[in-house]
C-alpha cells in the first residue's frame, strides 16, 4: 500500500512554551501512516522561512517522500497554540500561508505521480477542492477530512468525489450527525467516519452504524489526535484481509484506531519535532 496527504502543512507554535511543532492534516496523515509502517508521501507547499523549513526537515527525517511538494517564497503555514490542561486550544493562525496565497498548481506530472497511489487524503484546509474532480476521474481513491468547519454548498460541491469523508460532529446532535452520514453515503461515500472527541467515534457503512469509544488516558496533548485516530483506521481498514466480515474488519479498525490515537495523546505536538523560535 501506498498513500499521500494532499495539501496543507503547518507549524504550531505553542505560546506559552517558545516551541514550534511540524504539523497540518495532509501531513500528519503521510506521517502516521508512516509510523504504521506504510510507504506515505506528501504533496504540499512550503514556505521559504524557518518555520517552512522546520516542517519539511522534520517531515524528510522520517522518510517521508516530498518529491512533488512546491517551494515559495513567504510564509509557511502557521498556528498559535495554547495548552489547558493538556487540550490543544488554538489562538489564531495566517490560514496555511504560501498554500492559501499561492496554491497547489498541480500539474499533468502531479497528477500522473498521485495515480501511483491507493489513498489519496486531504482537508477542508488543503485548498485542494479544484483538484478532486479531476483525481476522481483518473480513479483517485480519496479520503477528506472536513473538520466541523464545512457548509451544506461546500458538501455539495465536494462530496460526490470523496470515498472517505471523515466529519468533527462534538457541535453537533447525534441525530444531526446520522443525517450528515446518510447525506454522504447518498453522495457516494463508501463509508463515513464521524468523531466526536471525548464521546468516541462513529462509522457507517451501508445502513450499519458502528461505535468506538476512546482509549482513555492522562492526556499530555491532544494535537492530531483526531488526524493519528482517522489515518489509522483507514489503514487498518484497507490492510485489513477482505475474507473477513464487514463488520470484523470495521471493529478491527477502529479498536486499532482508539489505541493509536491514545497513545498520540502523550505526544508532545502532532509528533514532536518541537524546536525554539
Amino acid at each position: 500500500m501506498k498513500v499521500i496527504g494532499l495539501g496543507d502543512n503547518v507549524v504550531d507554535k505553542y505560546e506559552h512554551l517558545r516551541l514550534m511543532f511540524p504539523g497540518g492534516n495532509a501531513l500528519n496523515f503521510a506521517v502516521f501512516a508512516k509510523k504504521l509502517g506504510i510507504d506515505s508521501a506528501f504533496l504540499g507547499a512550503f514556505g521559504d522561512d524557518p518555520e517552512g523549513h522546520h516542517v519539511e526537515e522534520s517531515a524528510a527525517s522520517l522518510g517521508i517522500d516530498l518529491s512533488h511538494c512546491r517551494h515559495y517564497k513567504g510564509e509557511n503555514g502557521c498556528a498559535r497554540v495554547k495548552l489547558i490542561d493538556g487540550d490543544r486550544v488554538f489562538q489564531g493562525s495566517n490560514r496555511c500561508g504560501v498554500l492559501r496565497t499561492v496554491g497547489l498548481n498541480l500539474l499533468e506530472d502531479d497528477f500522473a505521480y498521485l495515480a501511483n497511489f491507493d489513498l489519496i487524503h486531504s482537508s477542508i484546509y488543503s485548498f485542494s477542492e479544484q483538484y478532486l474532480e479531476e483525481l476522481k476521474k483518473r480513479g483517485a481513491v480519496i479520503s477528506f477530512d472536513f473538520s466541523n468547519n464545512f457548509t451544506e454548498e461546500y458538501l455539495e460541491r465536494t462530496l460526490p468525489f470523496i470515498d472517505y469523508p471523515i466529519f468533527s460532529c462534538s457541535h453537533l446532535t447525534e441525530d444531526q450527525m446520522k443525517e450528515l452520514m446518510n447525506f454522504s453515503i447518498e453522495k457516494g461515500a463508501r463509508l463515513v467516519l464521524c468523531t466526536r472527541g471525548a464521546e468516541g467515534a462513529w462509522v457507517m457503512c451501508g445502513d450499519q452504524i458502528y461505535h468506538q469509544p476512546p482509549h482513555l488516558v492522562e492526556a499530555k496533548d491532544t494535537m492530531a489526535a483526531g488526524d493519528s485516530f482517522l489515518t489509522c483506521f483507514l489503514i487498518s481498514l484497507l490492510s485489513t484481509e477482505a475474507s473477513l466480515s464487514t463488520s470484523v474488519r470495521m471493529e478491527n479498525a477502529l479498536e486499532c484506531a482508539a489505541h493509536f490515537a491514545a497513545q498520540q495523546c502523550l505526544v508532545q505536538g502532532s509528533w514532536g519535532f518541537g524546536k525554539p523560535y
